[in-house]
């Protein structure tokens, strides 16, 4: 089969022929019709992740078709249109992950390949009104999305709401299940192109956070909110905590602009707010969050699709940051 494999780190992406995976008996052969980039994929090709090994195919959203299974229990599997849950191994306790947890794509081969195996107890059936490449942009930034907003900081309807960061996946499908799920939405961004279209989506406002001063006028113009979700931490953090009502929950699950200096505790105590981490989700998760969007007919927003030899490309652009949701790779 053919594949994208990462053969050593700092360099460019093969596109070489592999063997195509042999199963166990508890396993399915997917053959993948579309595969998501993250940015996990980006950390790991610049060494940046632990448990780095050389010939691995990255990958850890995946839609497809079921080829193949190990066991004659899961025969009614072959044949279906489905999206692998990337989560592996959470465990029994639902509030955190299990230590020999691990995501789809390293240290096993991921869904940048004609075909990739996973235990068949993690395929979902692939809701009818997703195209393959829409499947395949919600299954690890969508479940992350999830957990931070549903699990952890207990979103329901009418709670106001406020994204930052809104364009990358994680906060665009935040923001987009806060949506279809009732909530009153803002959005923060560097980019005013970005604020725009998350308004055309349902957004009520929108900040840029570049701007001095930004979070003192965005309260002032809209008020307070109950639910805050981000994924930089950083020096921005003090504005959120700012920006959070009294018993405000606000959940991270990121902390691409550093460690937090100067953060007031009187500030957080007096509030009573709850700052919660968070992390992927459990296949529990996964499943409610797929049911979510059937029930919601949500689609995930698609910036870009590249085919699978074009990977190279796909991950500069997502190293520039210029993309307002999910880089597609399509596997012929």
């Amino acid at each position: 089969m053919k594949a994208i494999v990462q053969e050593e780190i700092h360099q460019p992406l093969v596109f070489k022929e592999v063997p195509t995976p042999t199963l166990q008996a508890n396993e399915a052969l997917i053959r993948v019709k579309a595969a998501a980039l993250n940015h996990r994929d980006v950390w790991i090709n610049k060494g940046m992740y632990p448990g780095i090994k050389p010939n691995i195919i990255l990958g850890s959203d995946g839609a497809g078709i079921v080829e193949a299974v190990g066991e004659k229990s899961a025969q009614d599997w072959v044949g279906k249109e489905v999206i692998i849950c990337p989560s592996h191994n959470w465990g029994d306790n639902s509030a955190f992950q299990a230590p020999n947890y691990k995501i789809l794509g390293l240290p096993e081969n991921g869904s940048f390949a004609e075909y990739v195996k996973v235990d068949s107890k993690y395929l979902v059936e692939k809701p009818v009104h997703l195209s393959f490449e829409e499947a395949a942009a919600l299954p690890l930034a969508g479940l992350t999305a999830y957990r931070a907003l549903f699990t952890r900081a207990q979103f329901k309807e009418g709670d106001r709401v406020l994204i930052s960061g809104v364009g990358g996946g994680v906060a665009l499908f935040a923001f987009q299940f806060a949506v279809a799920g009732g909530g009153k939405v803002y959005v923060t961004s560097g980019s005013e192109e970005k604020i725009a279209k998350a308004k055309a989506m349902g957004a009520l406002g929108g900040a840029n956070y570049k701007e001095d001063n930004w979070a003192k006028r965005f309260a002032k113009e809209v008020g307070t909110f109950d639910v805050i979700i981000d994924s930089a931490m950083g020096k921005g953090f003090n504005d959120l905590v700012k920006l959070a009502d009294f018993g405000g929950r606000i959940a991270f699950y990121g902390g691409t602009r550093g460690k937090v200096d100067g953060l007031n505790p009187q500030i957080i105590f007096w509030k009573q707010l709850s700052i919660l981490g968070s992390t992927m989700g459990s296949d529990l998760e996964f499943q409610k969050m797929v049911d979510f969007v059937k029930k919601t007919k949500l689609k995930p927003v698609v910036d870009s699709v590249f085919p699978l030899k074009d990977a190279n490309s796909a991950f500069e652009r997502m190293e520039k940051g210029k993309q307002f949701g999910k880089i597609v790779l399509t596997i012929e």
